[in-house]
């Protein structure tokens, strides 16, 4: 997993928290701890799905436009980031006469697939509004 899905996330749980005020991508690289280029990148992508909308010029920047409560994470990740449990490279050589070597990376393909399908689910389950929800829950406890 890279870090454009943990920007998105924040970028739209902050969007959402904010839902009367446009957001600059620099104020979103202040409350993410990130810097602006990288929240432009990240937010690029989300105006190209819908997700926000911008205003250019004075008072502009990014604001919601999708329902908080109807956008799963499992979107998010599959914009952002799919397939990234897999790492680039696998141990191994289907060509070696050794067992292990020679079936490592098939073996751990199939763990990984696995794995990404385990967690798309577990993200269906969880929404922008979710998340939200939760910040809120744990500043409550905080006192």
């Amino acid at each position: 997993m890279n870090s454009e899905f943990t920007i998105a996330v924040h970028s739209l749980v902050f969007l959402a928290y904010t839902p009367d005020h446009m957001a600059t991508s620099e104020k979103l690289a202040c409350n993410v701890a990130t810097h602006p280029a990288r929240v432009r990148k990240v937010m690029g992508c989300l105006r190209n799905r819908g997700y926000v909308v911008t205003k250019e010029g004075l008072g502009g920047g990014y604001s919601l436009d999708c329902d908080p409560d109807a956008v799963t994470l499992a979107e998010i990740y599959r914009v952002m980031c799919p397939g990234s449990l897999k790492p680039s490279w696998t141990s191994g050589n289907p060509e070696e006469k050794c067992m292990v070597a020679g079936n490592m990376q098939c073996v751990m393909d199939r763990i990984f697939a696995d794995a990404e399908r385990h967690l798309e689910a577990y993200f269906e389950g969880l929404t922008i509004g979710d998340v939200l929800r939760s910040i809120r829950d744990s500043q409550k406890t905080k006192g």
